[in-house]
């Protein structure tokens, strides 16, 4: 059965919301494009869209509400114990609204990696995208990191650009910063799981990238 289930690496994705990043790991990986499959989903909040989109797929699901939990440190043990049901290879944040501690980090070293609407280390935690328009920058974008515990402060994988233009609103310049968070979560996630990602403090070498 292990042999069966280990032909692709697993991935578990984590969310909170409408899941498009977490579709567009499934569309990846249902097209071939994707070096791992999506073994499971958890979820907060019982009322996402991302909810449907695991049942759609066949995805297995779980939902862990953070108001079920006395502390965050028993949150974080029930999401370990969750988690570990699926055997990850990789555990990716997509729209995942809570931070994680120690108690769940320590658990996956380097196994745990997120996906951010803007060019870290600029524009860090909730509305990075009205965070850049008050701000006036030229250029946003995305980037996907390795988590630890500070908020969105991980070692950084890869990036993309994106123009912010001079009559952006929040949710056109979101729309523009999706596409590209979409390949890059994909980019990413192979070169991870192709074993070419190692980090060196808080440098990460992408070999052969």
């Amino acid at each position: 059965m292990d042999s069966i289930a280990r032909l692709k690496p697993h991935i578990v994705v984590m969310a909170s919301g409408r899941g498009t990043n977490f579709q567009a790991i499934i569309d990846a990986s249902k097209s071939g494009r994707l070096l791992g499959e999506v073994v499971g989903l958890i979820c907060d909040n019982p009322n996402a869209t991302a909810l449907d989109r695991a049942e759609r797929h066949g995805i297995p699901s779980v939902v862990v509400e953070r108001k079920s939990y006395p502390s965050r440190r028993e949150f974080e043990r029930q999401l370990v114990s969750v988690a570990k049901r699926f055997l990850p290879d990789l555990i990716v944040l997509a729209g995942f609204m809570w931070l994680l501690g120690k108690t769940f980090l320590n658990e996956f070293p380097e196994k745990v990696i997120n996906i951010h609407p803007s060019l870290l280390p600029a524009f860090r935690g909730l509305d990075a995208q009205k965070q850049a328009l008050d701000y006036g920058v030229r250029y946003t974008g995305c980037t996907v990191h390795f988590v630890d515990e500070g908020t969105d402060t991980g070692p950084i994988i890869g990036q993309r650009v994106v123009p912010v233009m001079p009559d952006d609103t929040e949710d056109i310049l979101a729309a523009r910063i999706l596409g590209e968070e979409h390949s890059l979560m994909i980019e990413c996630i192979n070169a991870v799981l192709d074993g070419k990602v190692k980090t060196d403090g808080r440098k990460v070498i992408i070999y052969g990238g």
